[in-house]
């Protein structure tokens, strides 16, 4: 059994008495005071979550631009250097092998996020297409820490802690910026459906910054309200919502997956055959009409039989009502079909809706 991993901030994480647990092979917090208070911290305020165990992965090259466009279901070759790009890399079949953000940083470098669980799998995977183009793939995930600082007010701390004027740097964009003699890339994405930013840096550099925001008064948040956040978003997670039995297409995510754009990309037949023939299966938004929690592998039923699995679910903490996500046969996947969840030998009524729990609050100019 491997030895499980601690990220650069774990000193703080002890220090602030965060309940950890084993994430990804690392020990990470789970949560610091209750998942409701750090989760409308991010909601109202300004919250940061230490997201160090995610993977950096580098393509290098001639061939860089051209190679990640091959293994990329979103569209690259148009887009300016210094813009960050969501999408998928998928198996032949049109399963999904990880989602993942691309930096691009210029015609010879590639700057790959991947989720933290899967970066071996990743890496591999990456460097077994290769073949055929004149690319150098390095793992750096071990070389970099990474803050996400995130909130309505998020734009307003970088300024004040930092002196950063972050105002100009658009919605999935990212630059190199200086902060005491070391240099960080800033960029603003996020997980949580709030404006924000992520700081990566050398694993020495960044407990600074953690310090220096925590003492102006910035909100240590764990995993848990990133997932509680990220869900309120409809934002998808690998092993949830997607995952490598589920394609793009399945999870309604085809905005991300060029097929009409783009000439080719491993997995692209295989989509393009799921949208003319239809999908047996769909990812939906389900919401209940009794306040009961429904979780992750709870069944739903319709007409008293099995038609999926919940994939996410929770009291909202936003909304206080129970909403989840869930995989579906396409008979129950029409919005409004009424259907039950299996809550602890129980059938909880409920109804198919859209996934659009709460409105995103990104600085979108």
């Amino acid at each position: 059994m491997s030895e499980i991993k601690v990220t650069s901030l774990h000193p703080f994480h002890v220090e602030l008495n965060a309940k950890m647990e084993e994430f990804a092979g690392y020990d990470m917090p789970i949560v610091y005071t209750t998942i409701q208070e750090e989760h409308l911290a991010v909601r109202n305020d300004v919250g940061m979550f230490d997201v160090s165990h995610m993977g950096e992965i580098e393509v290098r090259g001639k061939d860089a631009l051209k190679f990640v466009d091959h293994i990329f279901t979103n569209e690259i070759l148009s887009k300016p250097f210094g813009k960050v790009v969501y999408g998928f890399m998928l198996y032949d079949n049109g399963t999904i092998v990880d989602d993942l953000l691309v930096y691009l940083v210029n015609e010879e470098n590639c700057f790959l996020v991947v989720n933290a669980s899967n970066v071996a799998k990743d890496y591999a995977w990456i460097v077994e297409q290769t073949a055929g183009f004149d690319v150098t793939v390095v793992n750096l995930s071990d070389e970099y820490s990474e803050v996400a600082v995130q909130g309505p007010n998020a734009e307003k701390k970088m300024l004040e802690v930092f002196g950063l004027d972050l105002s100009e740097l658009a919605f999935f964009t990212f630059n190199r910026f200086m902060i005491n003699g070391s240099v960080y890339l800033i960029s603003r994405t996020g997980y949580t459906g709030e404006d924000g930013f992520e700081i990566y840096g050398a694993n020495l550099d960044i407990p600074e910054i953690w310090d220096k925001l925590h003492h102006a008064g910035v909100r240590a948040c764990g995993l848990g309200s990133r997932d509680t956040l990220r869900f309120e978003a409809a934002l998808p997670l690998y092993g949830h919502e997607i995952s490598d039995q589920i394609t793009p297409i399945t999870a309604g995510l085809k905005v991300f997956a060029r097929v009409d754009e783009k000439t080719d990309f491993i997995g692209k037949n295989p989509l393009l055959q799921e949208i003319e023939n239809g999908s047996a299966k769909k990812v939906v938004g389900i919401e209940l009409t009794e306040k009961s929690i429904p979780r992750q592998g709870y069944p739903v039923y319709m007409n008293d039989e099995v038609v999926g699995v919940i994939t996410t679910g929770y009291l909202s903490i936003s909304l206080d009502k129970p909403i989840a996500m869930a995989l579906v046969d396409k008979a129950a996947s029409k919005k409004d079909t009424p259907i039950a969840v299996g809550i602890r030998k129980k059938l909880v009524p409920g109804f198919v809706r859209d996934k659009k729990f709460l409105k995103k609050n990104y600085k979108t100019n």
